[in-house]
């Protein structure tokens, strides 16, 4: 006797798991587009408002480089070395163009690349962010959910205490704090300056544990809250009961449906606060002898160096909308509900 065993035709039907990789590529391809959509009418608009704020200023070159007694044919002869005789929309076309390539302007105080002086404060502060964030999405992810499983008991009054005593705790007064107990009471951590990694891992390491620390403890609150409410909504939902009606393990509830559909909130909260962490650092940077991206953009609004203040702007706009798309990436694969449109 024998069994024929039909097979389909190829090419008639795909593969379960290329079916599902076609799905996801699709999904993602859908969440860039819809993103970079978004961007670049924001980005146009947010630097044309940038660029407009040097005329809303008053400021000029010539008052920086010649003073406040400058006469108005030398203030004149300066201005149009730098150009800015020419009309408003002439600038800012030229300016915008520089700017798709990279070059973000000369500095008005010292003749230097703007490019060049952000380079060098951007490298210091994407480290101390970057470690900073790692800590708060280590310590924030698992306080989050110790709270989440142990709901309504002491334990999750205790984290919920905890957290909300290190959200109104000052990232200066913390960078204290830990200079006092860690470099000179213990000599465990420089108390200031900064090594480059390619001066060696370990002693660039130690220079940026102390100021990430610092700027953690509000990631690590914002985090480990959003992360408990959501899970805790995620544990009320019906398709959570259904799941313990089918005899599933607790496990297996948490990680295939608590966790991935009550993670949004927190991923969400990470999409704003890297870039907070990058440029609004300026007094941590001072405490611990950093000359980084926050303190460069103090510096440059105060000298009234308005070319620089424009580049920082950029960048941060850059900053923000990027890690927002990369959190959206994120959640479009891991969120059951981003995959919906919901």
């Amino acid at each position: 006797m024998t069994t024929t065993v039909a097979t389909a035709p190829p090419g008639v039907r795909l593969p379960a798991a290329a079916a599902r990789t076609r799905h996801t590529l699709g999904r993602v391809l859908a969440t860039l587009a819809r993103s970079v959509a978004i961007f670049v009418p924001v980005f146009l608009v947010a630097t044309f408002v940038t660029f407009a704020l040097r005329s809303l200023s008053g400021l000029s070159p010539a008052r920086i480089q010649l003073g406040e007694e400058a006469t108005p044919e030398a203030v004149a002869r300066v201005e149009a070395q730098w150009g800015l005789d020419r009309p408003f929309l002439v600038q800012y076309g030229d300016w915008f163009g520089d700017v798709l390539h990279g070059r973000l302007g000369t500095s008005w105080t010292n003749g230097a690349d703007i490019s060049t002086l952000i380079g060098l404060g951007l490298g210091v502060s994407l480290s101390v962010a970057t470690f900073a964030l790692i800590i708060g999405v280590v310590a924030g992810f698992g306080l989050g959910t110790l709270a989440a499983l142990r709901r309504t008991t002491w334990i999750d009054r205790a984290i919920t205490g905890f957290v909300t005593v290190i959200s109104v705790m000052p990232a200066f007064v913390v960078g204290i704090v830990l200079v006092a107990v860690f470099s000179v009471g213990l000599h465990l951590f420089p108390s200031a300056g900064y090594i480059p990694a390619e001066q060696g891992f370990g002693p660039w390491l130690a220079h940026i544990t102390l100021p990430a620390v610092a700027l953690s403890f509000d990631v690590v609150a914002d985090v480990a809250r959003q992360l408990r409410g959501g899970l805790v909504g995620a544990y009320g939902e019906n398709y959570v009961t259904g799941a313990v009606v089918r005899g599933l393990s607790p496990r297996r509830i948490f990680f295939g449906h608590v966790l991935r559909n009550g993670i949004g909130p927190a991923l969400a909260t990470l999409g704003l606060k890297f870039p907070a962490l990058v440029g609004a650092s300026v007094v941590t940077e001072w405490i611990f002898g950093l000359q980084g991206f926050g303190r460069f953009a103090n510096d440059s609004a105060q000298a009234g160096d308005v070319p620089a203040v424009q580049g920082v702007l950029v960048v941060s706009i850059v900053l923000v909308v990027a890690f927002n798309l990369l959190v959206n990436l994120v959640l479009a694969r891991v969120t059951p509900a981003s995959r919906r449109g919901v």
